[in-house]
């Protein structure tokens, strides 16, 4: 089979590697779509983020649909055939986070295409994948695989929203990448009365307007359109840090309300805050990483049609172009969503 390898930054191609077997409790899933997330530009770029670092080859990917291809021994279902999204997320399912039903802070997580454990945890980016048959969430009949590569992402943003008490709140994302635009999506879904979100460029804002902004703000050329959201200590409920910068987060400190929420999704950044507005305006300071079971619920959202993330999609590569599309996914003033096709 041909998969996504990169070997170091920059250092990306298609290889061939051996197709897998599936195993006892297993399924082989033949790829069709898989989306490029903001971790595997990380890599792309710098060989990892924070202080995780690549240390061999690695396959990329972990926002993948397709349809399953095989069984593994003691397996009935899905059935062969069946068009399912892959839950990248494998906790061990002994470790104390995992008996005490927080198998997103597992001990000895194996999470697909990451380097954070040696030997690295090999990605979704290849024609087939074996995986636990229960991470095969099958899409609902009729739904394209296209639609299913968003369910990661979307489970991220569906984790992040509860996190914080969006319904009837007055919501602030800050980032207009593929998780803050999907945050849109989902904090709509969760009853949000008013949602803005900020970027540094008009185009990711463009999507965000069509997955249901109410405003959009270029906070590089309208900077101060911020500051009547500052006056009577602060306009919104919650706010969501989606950018990964450090003096994003600081910045959100001002225009937060009195016991407001600020939800921190964006990673790699260091922050310096001011702990006396925390501490004045009582300020609920609070992280947000991956997903527990919002992956079967973003299933479930996508294909029911209550959640639409067809406007997300910008770009789409087939996979002989794998280099291409990882460079257009890095261009935010061209793309939102990019994905490589697989058949």
């Amino acid at each position: 089979m041909r998969a996504v390898v990169l070997r170091r930054p920059l250092d990306l191609d298609v290889e061939e590697r051996a197709t897998p077997t599936p195993g006892p409790g297993e399924v082989l899933v033949r790829i069709a779509r898989g989306g490029i997330c903001g971790s595997d530009l990380h890599y792309f770029r710098h060989g990892g983020f924070g202080t995780v670092r690549m240390k061999e080859p690695m396959i990329l990917g972990h926002e993948i649909a397709g349809r399953v291809e095989a069984l593994g021994a003691g397996v009935s279902g899905p059935a062969v055939g069946t068009a399912v999204a892959v839950n990248p997320a494998n906790p061990c399912g002994t470790c104390a986070f995992c008996r005490a039903g927080q198998p997103i802070h597992c001990l000895d997580m194996r999470f697909l295409g990451s380097a954070m454990r040696t030997p690295h945890v090999q990605g979704g980016f290849a024609e087939h994948v074996v995986c636990r048959a229960e991470n095969a969430v099958p899409l609902a009949k009729g739904s394209d695989p296209t639609a299913g590569a968003f369910a990661e992402p979307l489970a991220v943003t569906l984790h992040a929203v509860a996190q914080a008490p969006v319904y009837g709140s007055r919501v602030l994302i800050m980032g207009a990448g593929p998780i803050g635009t999907l945050l849109v999506l989902a904090a709509r879904f969760a009853g949000a009365r008013e949602v803005v979100v900020t970027d540094v460029q008009d185009k990711p804002l463009e999507y965000a307007a069509k997955a249901g902004a109410d405003r959009t703000i270029n906070v590089a050329t309208h900077a101060d359109a911020m500051d009547a959201y500052a006056a009577n200590k602060g306009h919104f409920d919650v706010v969501f840090e989606a950018a990964g910068q450090g003096a994003t987060v600081a910045s959100a400190l001002p225009i937060i309300k009195p016991r407001g929420t600020l939800v921190t999704v964006g990673q790699g950044a260091t922050a310096e805050l001011s702990i006396s507005i925390i501490v004045t305006k009582e300020i609920q300071l609070k992280g947000s990483f991956r997903f527990d079971t919002e992956f079967a619920l973003a299933v479930d959202l996508i294909g029911s049609g209550r959640i639409d993330v067809a406007p997300l999609l910008s770009n789409t590569l087939p996979l002989a172009k794998a280099r291409k599309a990882f460079e257009l996914a890095s261009d935010k003033s061209q793309s939102m969503k990019v994905q490589i096709a697989f058949d």
